[in-house]
């Protein structure tokens, strides 16, 4: 989980690859190299500062988030922040109207491990070292046990946002059927980092460019596509076998 807050990419596997092969998700290599990568520092404009008038925005939006955080959304958002790849699959499934999961769609279960694997947002986070929530206001967060690598780790832009959009964005080139809801989950996995206290609204709305971003360059690479395609013939035999009562 805490590598992704600085990297993700997509890559996807052959048809051969098990499920067993998704024991050590880090290990995946990155389908594009870091040099072919969106630079998050070039692209992006600078991380706001407290003293500048976005930074009201921030401040607003953090107190929404904590009011959000003893509620049902609350419990949404603690989930949100765990991307191993079962939770990433599990949390997607009602959005996509189908169970996800590495037995029953190992490609695409290859294709979003990997996409956790490469550097897009951490050119900017290094930069700028902009300093967390519950860090700047001295607050408990809303998943204390990540804090301490948190604390190491630059705020903006967010990696989870960048990486929630990104497989929200290619889950509805596989199933167009389902656009607004998988982009309205795409969507709330960002929110779900302000809920939690661990990054601004700024870092957040940043990261979903990240995200848009990095999608946008690996349809201009042919492995990538080859593999999307192996994903979603995958996902066209499973989806009519999915019971309803299987979706949470």
């Amino acid at each position: 989980m805490k590598k992704a807050l600085l990297t993700f990419v997509a890559a996807g596997f052959c048809l051969a690859a098990s499920a067993q092969d998704l024991d050590d998700t880090w290990n995946y290599p990155p389908l594009l190299p870091a040099d072919e990568c969106p630079n998050s520092l070039l692209i992006l404009p600078a991380a706001p500062m407290p003293d500048k008038a976005v930074f009201a925005y921030d401040y607003s939006q953090y107190l929404w988030g904590k009011l959000q955080r003893p509620t049902p959304r609350g419990e949404q958002a603690k989930e949100d922040a765990l991307l191993d790849i079962d939770h990433v699959l599990a949390n997607f499934s009602p959005a996509m109207g189908a169970v996800l999961s590495r037995s029953t769609t190992p490609q695409l279960a290859h294709l979003l491990a990997g996409l956790l694997n490469c550097n897009a947002t951490g050119d900017a986070k290094k930069y700028y070292k902009r300093v967390r929530p519950f860090m700047l206001f001295n607050e408990p967060s809303l998943t204390p046990d990540d804090e301490p690598y948190l604390r190491q780790d630059g705020s903006y832009p967010s990696g989870h946002s960048a990486y929630g959009w990104a497989v929200a964005l290619i889950l509805t080139e596989i199933n167009p059927e389902r656009q607004n809801e998988l982009l309205k989950y795409g969507y709330e996995f960002g929110q779900s980092r302000v809920i939690c206290g661990v990054h601004f609204q700024s870092d957040v709305d940043a990261g979903r460019v990240m995200g848009a971003a990095m999608v946008a360059r690996l349809h201009g690479d042919r492995d990538f596509l080859d593999r999307l395609e192996k994903a979603r013939k995958e996902f066209e035999r499973i989806k009519e076998k999915t019971p309803a009562s299987a979706l949470h």
